[in-house]
């Protein structure tokens, strides 16, 4: 089974969103949308065009312009697409997630309810608090708790007109600077590590590839096996024999299943020992084809990434396997220490660029080092930069693209470039029929219980602290949409 369709010059992406679909929506009972469901039910009469165009070149890297003039990338609103629940609903998270009188409130409250042991602070427990979190943080970010709720969630997602998701098992670990240097070392296997830590998280990643569909993404957060995996990761060690197993039977179930995997990034301490792990499964799931299982995380925002992806290309040409590629720019710039990162947000974007121009063309650069042919590619851009996006679907316009490409967002998180990609892939569609590049995009999306969860929200919120620009520019693309529906009304738009 190839495991690329929806990516590269594959099969194009599914829309079956319609104006149609407002109508539906306005005949939802959702409270939150009583009062401008006459927006949707005027939306779903009108067409509704952009004619925005933008331009600009990658410096220090020959690239085509990201949005070629003869290309329409919108036919109608990208964010048309959402339903007004979802508008309001990011619109209220991002207006506290851009504030700075908001915010740090906010993290401190979310960061008791994630490392609290009193039941009246726990989700799972307290069952008012986790009514809330679930309508509210939880709806936002997350897919669901038990099967029905993620596979609704996922085929919502895909009704929208999203390629797929990548789905992964919300039990994670992220240790404070104390519980690093407290980390013991490693150790043999105990039957409590087995019981407690291990196998149940094995179990719970092994569900999580069983939920999604054959083309999707599961993500693997090793941190969420435990403390001996910790140990192990952060000595730089091979997985424990159980571990390896574990993990070996979820790269089986995935490759019979036609599930890909990414094998996440982690803090600094532990990285090492998952780059170790991803070559090691890379090397046996990955050769002798040029469409990846396994892909590894590589963050731009580390000065030695370059050196890395170059050391991991070279690995897999002179072992002849598939390096599977996924670019983020990092998230954990309030834990690491902050000569690892570069200097500026322009270094940062630079360097993200950079790197993913020379994995989808497949060509050596100044900062991806290598001779020879270079080796078989693929690559994710998992990014909320719209910029990047752009130059990323610049290369692929321009038909310069040899790896085959995704693209990649958080749910509820820069909405307006994931709606922006699928409008555009659907409007090539139109207007150049299978010659169209294709333009799969995705949603990374957690699941589990409500507390299960709650790390991964005050995660993602600390993010938020650090991208006060980047959540200032989503809370004002939801009000802009808001506003447009508003309009719509009146027939002013």
């Amino acid at each position: 089974m190839s495991l690329a369709r929806g990516r590269g010059s594959c099969r194009p992406l599914r829309w079956t969103a319609s104006p149609s679909c407002y109508a539906r929506l306005a005949a939802s009972p959702a409270p939150i949308s009583n009062i401008l469901r006459p927006c949707l039910l005027a939306a779903s009469r009108r067409r509704i065009h952009s004619s925005e165009k933008r331009t600009s070149t990658l410096a220090g890297h020959p690239m085509p312009d990201p949005l070629p003039p003869n290309v329409n990338v919108a036919v109608r609103a990208p964010l048309s697409v959402l339903s007004l629940t979802m508008v309001l609903r990011s619109l209220a998270t991002t207006i506290v997630s851009s504030s700075p009188v908001l915010l740090p409130p906010s993290l401190r409250i979310m960061a008791a309810l994630a490392n609290s042991h009193n039941p009246v602070l726990n989700p799972d427990r307290n069952p008012l608090l986790r009514f809330f979190l679930k309508k509210t943080f939880y709806a936002q970010f997350c897919a669901g708790e038990n099967a029905v709720e993620v596979h609704r969630t996922i085929s919502g997602l895909k009704n929208i007109g999203f390629t797929g998701v990548i789905l992964c098992y919300a039990k994670e670990v992220v240790l404070t600077s104390d519980q690093a240097k407290s980390l013991g070392e490693p150790a043999k296997e105990t039957d409590d590590a087995l019981k407690n830590e291990i196998l149940p998280w094995a179990e719970g990643t092994l569900e999580t590839v069983r939920l999604v569909q054959p083309g999707d993404y599961v993500a693997l957060k090793f941190t969420g096996a435990g403390s001996l995996a910790l140990a192990q990761l952060k000595a730089r060690l091979p997985a424990t024999p159980t571990l390896y197993k574990c993990i070996d039977d979820i790269c089986q179930l995935a490759q019979q299943r036609g599930v890909r995997l990414l094998f996440d990034a982690e803090q600094d301490m532990l990285q090492d020992g998952i780059d170790d792990w991803t070559i090691e499964f890379a090397r046996k799931y990955n050769s002798g084809v040029n469409d990846p299982v396994i892909y590894g995380t590589y963050q731009a925002y580390k000065k030695a990434c370059p050196e890395v992806l170059s050391n991991h290309l070279a690995l897999a040409q002179k072992d002849k396997f598939s390096l599977g590629v996924k670019l983020v720019r990092g998230a954990y710039l309030g834990s690491d220490p902050r000569h690892l990162f570069h200097d500026t947000k322009e270094d940062t974007d630079k360097c993200y660029d950079t790197l993913a121009a020379s994995v989808l063309s497949r060509k050596w650069s100044s900062s991806v080092k290598g001779e020879g042919e270079y080796p078989p590619s693929s690559l994710m851009i998992a990014s909320h930069n719209a910029e990047s996006v752009r130059r990323a679907r610049a290369i692929c316009d321009a038909g310069a693209a040899k790896s085959d490409v995704s693209f990649a967002q958080l749910q509820g998180m820069a909405d307006e470039v994931s709606c922006e990609l699928v409008e555009a892939g659907q409007t090539a569609r139109k207007e150049k029929g299978n010659k169209a590049p294709a333009l799969p995009a995705y949603k990374y999306l957690v699941w589990g219980t409500t507390g299960e969860c709650m790390k991964y929200l005050l995660r993602r919120a600390q993010e938020n602290k650090d991208a006060v620009q980047r959540t200032r520019d989503s809370r004002d693309a939801m009000w802009t949409e808001l506003v447009r529906r508003c309009k719509s009304v009146v027939g002013m738009a």
